[in-house]
């Protein structure tokens, strides 16, 4: 697993008493067999993606295939990038979450959200993926199986489940020690329906969980699928109980005082109060 260390992103949009807000570290994961092997989620800027390829160039593999677990353009805008060194590998997803791809990358998105956030570092030759055909990527006999989640942290989100290893690649359907970002999720519906992807992963009873964003030096255990779900129950009945945006966040850092990305937790506390 390759995890893209945190890098500031240019906003006035803070959390109280902090001076700039980290984009949170972002992981990659390379699946390989003897000689093939695929990846999955590609980073966001140039410089992370490069840095990516450098990585899978150094395993001795050869790139099949790269799987988007969602529509964020953090786990996607490096593509275009990585294959420029991997010009045979097939870039694949969900047809349901191509369609959120497009609108990450739509000039309007760009311009508005991710470009002001990190000027000059997201390429201008953003790859779109091609729909992945059944549920299955087949590596050298073994199958990685596309689980559709439906809503978790965004809309048409996936994970990528390798039986024969006993592993999950949650994507943003899963936290590592990092606030969640709930600020796409300010209705009650969207937040059960996170839960109940949770469910589905942990049915899977994997043995390692890989999340989107995770905190450096933590492991990768499955226990985050409950920590997760934890964490999503516990800002329900904060929300409930509070009155304000500031009083929410304040509530929820007392529980978690030691996650990263507060920034996260700030916009999704303004997204159900203010």
């Amino acid at each position: 697993m390759f995890l893209a260390p945190s890098i500031p992103a240019i906003t006035s949009d803070l959390p109280p008493g902090e001076k700039q807000r980290p984009w949170p570290p972002i992981s990659s994961t390379l699946i390989s067999g003897e000689r093939d092997a695929v990846l999955v989620d590609t980073l966001i800027t140039v410089e992370q993606a490069r840095a990516l390829a450098n990585w899978v160039v150094a395993s001795g593999k050869n790139l099949t295939t790269i799987y988007a677990t969602h529509g964020h353009g953090d786990h996607f805008f490096g593509t275009g990038t990585v294959l420029e060194r991997f010009p045979g590998a097939r870039f694949v997803a969900r047809p349901d979450v191509i369609k959120v791809m497009r609108q990450q990358a739509s000039p309007e998105s760009l311009a508005t959200f991710w470009n002001p956030r990190f000027p000059g570092q997201i390429s201008g030759h953003l790859a779109i993926a091609e729909e992945l055909t059944g549920n299955v990527i087949n590596l050298e006999g073994h199958d990685l199986v596309s689980v559709p989640l439906g809503y978790t942290d965004t809309a048409s989100t996936s994970c990528l489940h390798v039986p024969s290893i006993g592993l999950i690649v949650a994507g943003d359907a899963a936290y590592n020690g990092d606030h969640l970002h709930l600020s796409e999720s300010p209705d009650q519906q969207k937040r059960q329906e996170w839960i109940a992807a949770l469910d589905k992963m942990e049915s899977l009873k994997p043995r390692a969980v890989i999340a989107g964003h995770k905190r450096v030096g933590n492991d990768d255990s499955p226990r985050i699928l409950g920590e997760t779900r934890q964490y999503i129950r516990d800002f329900e009945r904060l929300a409930m109980q509070t009155a304000t945006a500031r009083e929410l966040y304040d509530e929820m850092l007392k529980l978690y005082p030691d996650w990263i990305n507060r920034g996260a937790l700030w916009t999704s506390v303004h997204a159900v109060k203010t």
